[in-house]
């Protein structure tokens, strides 16, 4: 999947923001690329799960129809373990089709890193390569 290398920057930028609680928002754009991020709050205010605010994911599903565009995935953080899906991630994934990016924030001595899956719809996440564009 083609990704705005401004997206990654926007999801690391959110994902530091809003430690030590795991950020989360809705990704926009088309089969093959991922064109924005689109922020939202995590109603459980929590540094180990997320829930999408529905109102903030209802406005960047109507802000994408009107513009042409599609959700295409979701995005959040785990702003102190790698990313990877959680048991918690795949028993709470609810887009089979849509993708999934996982923040890892990074620290002093760790890069941050941004990893992309694929939810199938038996639940289970397939790793999917992220290349980065202009």
């Amino acid at each position: 999947m083609e990704v705005r290398q401004a997206v990654l920057d926007e999801l690391i930028a959110h994902a530091r923001e809003e430690a030590p609680i795991e950020c989360c928002g809705v990704l926009v754009g088309s089969a093959r690329r991922i064109e924005r991020a689109v922020r939202a709050r995590n109603e459980l205010g929590s540094p180990t799960r997320y829930l999408i605010d529905p109102a903030d994911q209802i406005a960047a599903m109507k802000s994408a129809r009107e513009r042409g565009e599609a959700v295409v995935g979701f995005y959040h953080s785990h702003p102190s373990s790698s990313p990877a899906p959680s048991e918690t991630d795949r028993a709470e994934a609810a887009y089979a089709g849509h993708c999934y990016l996982i923040v890892s924030p990074g620290s002093a001595t760790e890069s941050p890193q941004v990893r992309g899956f694929r939810l199938q719809d038996s639940g289970n996440f397939v790793p999917m390569k992220l290349v980065p564009i202009p």
